[in-house]
């Protein structure tokens, strides 16, 4: 379920508030794939299922930067910020991969709007996050992601 809320002084008072979870979505071989082509990132691990059967995860796996890629579109079922005329993402603080995601996964993310802060013309947001994998005991990745939305 997405929080709404119109302009930024609205959203600087979820500072600190959970902003819940998100729906599953699979990772298929064929996401896998379009990211390994837009990237030059063709390595046997991610594209080449019966190889990967043989390697370290018994499948192949996504990408990890494919998975922190599905931040932004998991993210946007959190939270949607209106009355803005421009939302960027700015950048990440903290980044790791705890597990692999094997192909056929699902994953969703959990997100806390860890700060609002004023920046000039608008506001930057720390959100913290947690991009879990259906039945794991570790999540995909981790991370601090920083957007910024302006008046």
């Amino acid at each position: 379920m997405s929080i709404t809320v119109n302009g930024l002084d609205e959203l600087k008072k979820l500072s600190g508030e959970d902003l819940g979870t998100s729906e599953w979505i699979e990772v298929t071989q064929e996401r896998v794939d379009t990211f390994a082509d837009a990237t030059g990132d063709h390595q046997w691990i991610h594209v080449d299922p019966e190889r990967a059967k043989e390697g370290p995860f018994g499948a192949p796996i996504a990408h990890g930067y494919l998975t922190l890629s599905l931040f932004i579109p998991l993210f946007t079922e959190l939270l949607d910020v209106q009355g803005v005329t421009t939302k960027v993402n700015y950048g990440l603080n903290k980044v790791r991969f705890p597990s692999p995601v094997k192909v056929g996964s699902r994953i969703r993310l959990t997100a806390r709007l860890a700060e609002v802060e004023d920046v000039p013309g608008g506001a930057q947001i720390t959100v913290e996050g947690a991009i879990e994998i259906e039945g794991g005991t570790k999540p995909a990745a981790v991370l601090q992601s920083l957007s910024r939305f302006y008046a």
